[in-house]
């Protein structure tokens, strides 16, 4: 009796299949790394072959590409050649649209939303950084990412001793 698999059953889970590697028949190992590596194996070593072949599922699984990374990258690169100079570091988190960061201050609750375009919406209004609606709210200088948490504060460096070599 053959089985038809149905075309609307999920693959197996990159788990599954590493699972899986030790109950396959040599030449099934053998199919798979061609289809996985485009050529025959180079070598008939089942252990390095089951070893190469999880490494190259797991790879294929989680070697997923950003691509608000990628065009953020190519927006900095085009930035760099029409200027030639490397101006300003993109900050390193990123929000997802909708995120909604809450910070109580001065008994006060404030509450701003990260927006599809990168942008953040306070009060209202849209400002381009976290930084600006920090000293908005407490009217001084402030880093936007310490202020509401997403960024440890820097610890502060000791001061140099006089006459001290450095």
């Amino acid at each position: 009796m053959t089985t038809t698999q149905s075309p609307y059953v999920t693959p197996p889970s990159v788990l599954a299949q590493i699972a899986g590697l030790p109950e396959l028949s040599m030449l099934d190992i053998k199919a798979l790394w061609k289809d996985l590596f485009g050529k025959d194996t180079p070598t008939h070593n089942r252990q390095f072959l089951e070893r190469r072949l999880a490494f190259r599922l797991q790879e294929i699984e989680f070697r997923k590409i950003d691509r608000n990374m990628v065009d953020r990258n190519k927006r900095r690169i085009q930035a760099i050649m029409d200027s030639g100079q490397n101006k300003k570091l993109e900050r390193d988190f990123h929000l997802m649209a909708g995120t909604l960061l809450t910070r109580e201050y001065q008994g006060k609750e404030y509450q701003v939303m990260a927006t599809v375009d990168g942008q953040y919406e306070f009060e209202g209004r849209p400002y381009r950084s976290l930084s600006r609606i920090a000293k908005e709210i407490t009217g001084t200088a402030w880093s936007g990412p310490v202020f509401f948490g997403l960024k440890a504060n820097a610890p502060s460096k000791p001061a140099a001793k006089k006459g001290a070599r450095k």
